[in-house]
């Protein structure tokens, strides 16, 4: 008997964690879908009201599907249940001034013939990218806004991404929502779409690297939020609105070539592995070819930009047949066109490898030592690590350990310590 009561409970823990494991899979990918869909018939100056009902939806996904088993279709039971809520939330609003009578007859009625359908989500996903990037909003609200409604992330993880507090961040939301309400931004694709497209690709490229390179989990990878931004980017790619398409294609194909390594990235103990000791067959030639493809389209338009040369940088890593092989001139050149149009210290850093491959690793060392001189770099542990590598190259191992402690000191990511913590062994048994 008391075997049958421990299996059962063993069942009932089993689906209970199945169940919360879906429900957040769901968060993540029907989050930004469902508040697009609501805020349709609720209108951009209740976004809020919109994203609440979201809430409201999937905590009592939680609840049932604990209770009473996941549904058949779990996409048609959220919405469903996010329709409902809807209605009962334009009957309270009848006595209110945020809506008007003909706004709640016309919504009602339009939200009961409702019928769910991946071209409805993704022509009102392709709005709300745009009423979130609307030109009267200052640009960290915009990015904040499409983080949070569009792609349903939480504050702190936003707060991450962009190296500073949840405090700031919820006042970005909270100034971004006040600016919709205020400036009464329409449901619409706006007329200037191409002013605003350059942020939305900015946003969906800061998703991407958020999955590539997690700042909040001790994960290496979490491939939902890197489908995710690969989704998107791709409703912007197939958009018949969207006619100078340049970008999307070069962005598109650079998420390919990287999200091509995924499997090649970890081993069995869940550790990083570089690139110089990755195994390339096990690279996904599916994802690079369609990289290509994208890349061959972007192409096409003669359009220089900063993500057209990053796939292309990405593409030399990826068509190379070893590291040893790659075409290092050919990526040193392509990071020289790209300071010149984007000179951060990020770039520099990333440019610093391929200088190193080319020149040699002690004028990588002075170039990265003249970037310490004339920015904050030094606050960023890939730069001491960068460092490090190179002088354990030229055999200077007391600066390269020194370089991989402070490199240490100065991430939180027990992934990334866990790495570094290894090469620094590694150095001192040299």
């Amino acid at each position: 008997m008391a075997k049958i009561v421990g299996t059962s409970l063993k069942m009932t823990v089993t689906n209970k964690k199945h169940s919360q494991e879906l429900t957040e899979h769901f968060f993540r990918n029907e989050y930004g879908k469902m508040v697009s869909v609501i805020t349709k018939y609720i209108g951009t100056e209740n976004v809020q009201t919109a994203e609440d009902i979201v809430q409201e939806t999937l905590l009592k996904a939680v609840d049932y599907w604990q209770h009473k088993g996941i549904p058949k279709n779990p996409q048609a039971w959220l919405y469903t249940t996010a329709k409902n809520l809807t209605l009962n939330v334009l009957k309270r609003k009848k006595y209110q001034t945020e809506f008007n009578d003909h706004t709640i007859e016309q919504s009602s009625e339009q939200l009961e013939n409702l019928q769910i359908s991946k071209e409805l989500i993704a022509d009102e996903q392709l709005k709300m990218m745009f009423v979130c990037c609307h030109s009267s909003i200052f640009e960290n609200s915009q990015i904040t806004l499409i983080l949070k409604i569009l792609c349903g992330f939480s504050i702190s993880e936003i707060a991450n991404a962009f190296f500073t507090s949840k405090e700031t961040i919820n006042k970005r939301l909270v100034r971004g929502r006040k600016q919709l309400r205020t400036n009464n931004v329409s449901f619409e694709i706006p007329k200037n779409l191409i002013e605003n497209l350059p942020i939305v690709l900015k946003t969906i490229f800061l998703l991407f690297n958020e999955g590539y390179s997690p700042t909040q989990k001790n994960e290496l990878i979490r491939y939902d939020l890197c489908l995710e931004a690969i989704r998107l980017t791709e409703i912007l790619a197939q958009s018949d609105i969207i006619t100078k398409k340049a970008d999307c294609y070069s962005l598109l194909a650079l998420m390919y070539f990287n999200a091509s390594r995924f499997d090649s990235r970890m081993n069995t103990t869940n550790s990083i592995i570089e690139m110089d000791k990755q195994d390339r067959k096990n690279w996904n030639q599916e994802l690079i070819n369609k990289g290509i493809q994208n890349l061959n389209q972007a192409t096409k338009q003669k359009q220089i930009s900063i993500y057209l040369i990053l796939a292309t940088i990405s593409a030399n890593h990826c068509i190379a047949p070893s590291f040893e092989e790659t075409d290092w001139e050919e990526i040193l050149s392509l990071y020289d066109s790209l300071i010149e149009l984007q000179d951060t210290p990020i770039s520099r850093l990333n440019r610093s490898v391929a200088l190193s491959k080319v020149k040699g690793n002690t004028e990588a060392i002075s170039e990265l030592k003249h970037l310490e001189k004339i920015t904050q770099i030094d606050k960023n542990h890939l730069f001491h690590s960068t460092l490090a590598e190179l002088y354990k190259l030229e055999n200077e191992t007391e600066k390269a350990k020194s370089s991989y402690k402070k490199a240490i000191s100065l991430t939180n990511n027990k992934r990334d310590i866990k790495m570094l913590q290894k090469k620094l062994i590694e150095v001192v048994l040299i």
